[in-house]
């Protein structure tokens, strides 16, 4: 064969790559913070579930995204396996939308599209339309690679041998083997698709070869999703099983269906095909939807396989557990659209060991029990622990290619994960207290201890409506958090006052009443720090420091 043929083959293949990335990549950055959500929202049952893998697989046109996100989900608890299930098996019919726009001719018209996107791109000054047409972009050079691929391919069919070697490619086991193999390298069942259409239009490839073929290519799609789930919990594995075994079991039903009626099929598609591009586009269409619709009756059953292959539970990871992140997976289960919803389950983790050992610490001080004060201690190394490792993660995803909405909130992420290790510290402080008072026999009176009791019940009510603002986004606690601080910071003056009369009269000692001063204090900034995690993503949005620009 001639060494340019060759190497246009390459080169386009290279485009066609690149642009299908690109296109991929770009639509995940516009839209993934959205589509997530559809994701979040509509899958409370199979069928909804299917319908938005349909529809977010045919945007983002790489079912390897949507099933790979599924496995971070499900990684991350946020869906189930019923509920992936369904997305999974939407996500197989949406991945043929990419095939089929292939199969149209708009090879002539793409330089000019790349064109408008590139002057666009070059002269624009507002983000999101630059954002924007980089899909463009990518969607022009993914066709320029195509008709690249496509001229290189007339000049391979002039070669005896090579049609020859392609012509004896009727067996359909290795046609399946090796549809499996392109799409395992290459991480694209749309991609491997796409060479099989464009192979397919030059008459290189037999029609009937090419079912088989698609068939592999189906199988070998689940190879991304099989990966990032290898350091994921148990579920995130069954997951990516539940694809695959969607794909082997819907692979053998057509094989059987192939093997009585593999002409009569091939003649039904030919006669709705305007050409075998189009052809191999709608034959990847129909064996897509015959699997879904067989199939999603026995979703369950597949469930079921996939947990038998997975047996067992993971550890269960509370949120009192030292030294290990719940939410947040490995470097393998990493997925940009999912990063931040991750980070937001662990934060909200922390927060709550956090606030269960300020109420600890507080306790401590008036017991004085020592297992008190050395598990407060404990929790807050745990709470190190995960603020170094969240932040650490938040700066690797801040690296990466976020969604545009999820990287304008990594800002306030950060300053969260510091107000939580800030209200440990304070809890700490409190320990630190609890015992001096043990160790030098500091008495604090019933006056002092009802007061301080009563301003923990009013930090603790702030730090609820915190959580519940800042990690379920409901924002009806707003005005409460206002007020509530307000009332906190006139609480604290108002102790302190009471505190510096007692120590007038004779009614403490100096030694209570410093410890009394340091913990009205800590409690007040405990308050500050929940209402800056209560407004962080307000003020992110607003540019807007003081909670009374907010509001």
């Amino acid at each position: 064969m001639d060494v340019s043929i060759l190497i246009s083959l390459a080169g386009g293949l290279g485009l066609f790559l690149f642009g299908m990335e690109m296109m991929s990549r770009s639509i995940e950055k516009v839209a993934g913070a959205r589509l997530r959500r559809i994701l979040e929202i509509f899958t409370s049952n199979r069928f909804a579930g299917m319908l938005v893998g349909i529809i977010f697989t045919g945007i983002v046109q790489s079912s390897s995204a949507c099933t790979t996100m599924v496995v971070s989900f499900v990684n991350a608890g946020l869906m189930n396996l019923g509920q992936a299930a369904g997305v999974i098996l939407g996500a197989n019919i949406g991945t043929t939308v990419t095939s089929q726009l292939i199969s149209f001719n708009l090879s002539e018209i793409a330089p000019i599209i790349l064109l408008i996107g590139v002057l666009i791109a070059m002269f624009s000054r507002k983000q999101n339309v630059k954002q924007a047409m980089e899909i463009v972009i990518g969607f022009g050079v993914l066709f320029v690679g195509l008709q690249t691929m496509s001229d290189a391919m007339a000049g391979v069919r002039d070669n005896p041998q090579v049609v020859n070697t392609l012509a004896s490619l009727t067996n359909p086991f290795f046609a399946t083997v090796t549809g499996f193999l392109l799409t395992a390298i290459i991480q694209s069942s749309s991609v491997t698709v796409g060479i099989v259409l464009l192979m397919a239009n030059q008459e290189l490839l037999e029609l009937p070869i090419t079912l088989y073929i698609i068939m592999g290519c189906n199988i070998g799609s689940c190879v991304t999703a099989l990966l990032a789930s290898l350091s994921g919990k148990k579920d995130a594995k069954r997951a990516a099983l539940i694809h695959f075994w969607f794909n082997v079991i819907g692979t053998i039903l057509m094989y059987i269906v192939l093997m009585f009626a593999c002409d009569q099929i091939v003649s039904m598609i030919q006669s709705i095909s305007a050409d075998n591009g189009r052809f191999v586009a709608n034959a990847h269409t129909i064996i897509k939807v015959t699997q879904v619709i067989v199939l999603f009756p026995f979703a369950n059953l597949i469930v079921k396989l996939a947990a038998w292959c997975v047996p067992g539970e993971d550890v269960k990871i509370g949120y009192r557990e030292s030294y290990q992140l719940k939410y947040i997976g490995g470097k393998v289960v990493f997925n940009p659209a999912t990063a931040v919803v991750e980070v937001i389950k662990e934060l909200e983790r922390m927060a709550s060991l956090a606030n269960e050992n300020l109420n600890r610490a507080m306790n401590a001080l008036i017991t004085l029990d020592e297992e008190d004060i050395e598990e407060v201690y404990e929790v807050e190394k745990n709470i190190n622990f995960l603020n170094h490792a969240i932040t650490d993660y938040l700066v690797k995803i801040n690296q990466s290619t976020l969604p545009v909405e999820d990287l304008k909130s990594i800002g306030a992420l950060f300053h969260v994960v510091n107000d939580i290790e800030r209200i440990g510290d304070h809890a700490e402080n409190i320990a630190d207290a609890a015992r001096q008072r043990k160790e030098e026999g500091i008495d604090i009176s019933k006056t002092a201890r009802r007061e301080l009791g009563d301003m923990l019940e009013m930090v603790n009510k702030i730090i609820q409506y915190a959580i519940e603002m800042f990690f379920k986004t409901d924002e009806q606690h707003l005005q409460e958090i206002v007020c509530l601080e307000d009332k906190v910071d006139a609480k604290e003056r108002e102790l302190q006052c009471a505190h510096v009369e007692r120590l007038a009269r004779g009614e403490c000692t100096p030694e209570a009443g410093m410890i009394f001063s340091d913990i009205v204090s800590d409690l007040e900034r405990v308050a500050d720090h929940a209402t800056s995690i209560a407004f962080a993503f307000i003020a992110e949005d607003n540019g807007a420091n003081e909670k009374e620009e907010i509001l």
